[in-house]
């Protein structure tokens, strides 16, 4: 991450506390994708529906070859994604245990 030379880690904290609760505001997947196309460049937004794509594909059991065949993403992400789906903060499990039940 980018080091901010004016901004302190409680000011950083601060703000991406903020952008959280913003993303929480947005009602319909459309209000949101508005906002993320508002908010990201299209490589930034491409990069994480790729890594969205990759979770899908990783809950349906399928190998990380195929997935790179099916996705284009690198076998680093996919092995990247994996990781923090079985061992990161919980995230994507949460979003995919919502979505898909």
């Amino acid at each position: 991450m980018k080091q901010h030379l004016n901004v302190t880690a409680r000011q950083e904290a601060r703000h991406e506390r903020s952008l959280f609760a913003a993303v929480l505001t947005l009602r319909t997947s459309e209000e949101a994708r508005a906002f993320f196309r508002d908010l990201c460049t299209p490589a930034e937004l491409e990069a994480m529906a790729d890594r969205w794509a990759v979770v899908e594909c990783l809950q349906r059991g399928l190998p990380y070859r195929e997935i790179h065949r099916l996705t284009g993403v690198s076998l680093t992400t996919i092995g990247r994604v994996a990781r923090y789906l079985s061992e990161g903060n919980g995230g994507y499990a949460t979003a995919v245990q919502r979505m898909y039940g």
